[in-house]
């Protein structure tokens, strides 16, 4: 695995999400196989396959998880003179039907992005289209389903 561009945040949440997975949820896993083997018939038994199913997609998880805390390059707040870098938190507005819709992100790495927490990689088409670019500058975000303006309103 190459490089993990992620916030100091980030690789925090990630590492509580590691330390959670290895030292909480595995052991119980293990408690949930080894009762169901005692069911009998493994062949039949729904919950052993469950159990065993969602173990190795949390050993999966780990592995992941553990990549990312090898491999990580922390992000810092690399805004230089109001423009949008990585780590950086722009505020932009998109006009839209009933009028300016205003909408905050912070630019962070592909590892820690979620839209829905207000984090957006800076490889998404949001990402690219406002690193480099300052307050005032209005900037078109180009998606597979079309493009669109939004202009820069804060960066912090």
């Amino acid at each position: 695995m190459s490089e993990v561009p992620i916030t100091p945040e980030g690789l925090e949440a990630v590492e509580r999400e590691h330390q959670d997975l290895t030292t909480r949820k595995r052991p119980e896993i293990v408690s949930k196989i080894k009762a169901a083997r005692e069911l009998g018939d493994l062949s039949e038994n729904f919950e052993y396959h469950a159990a065993k199913n969602e173990q190795g997609m949390m050993e999966a998880r780990i592995r992941e998880l553990e990549a990312i805390i090898k491999n990580h390059v922390l992000i810092d707040n690399v805004a230089t003179n109001g423009e949008v870098g990585m780590g950086s938190t722009v505020r932009f507005a998109e006009h839209g039907d009933d009028g300016d819709v205003e909408e905050t992100y912070r630019i962070v790495g592909p590892a820690e992005a979620d839209p829905k927490a207000g984090r957006v990689s800076f490889e998404s088409a949001v990402g690219k289209a406002l690193i480099g670019h300052r307050v005032g500058d209005v900037v078109r975000v180009d998606t597979p389903g079309g493009a669109y303006s939004i202009r820069i309103t804060a960066v912090e």
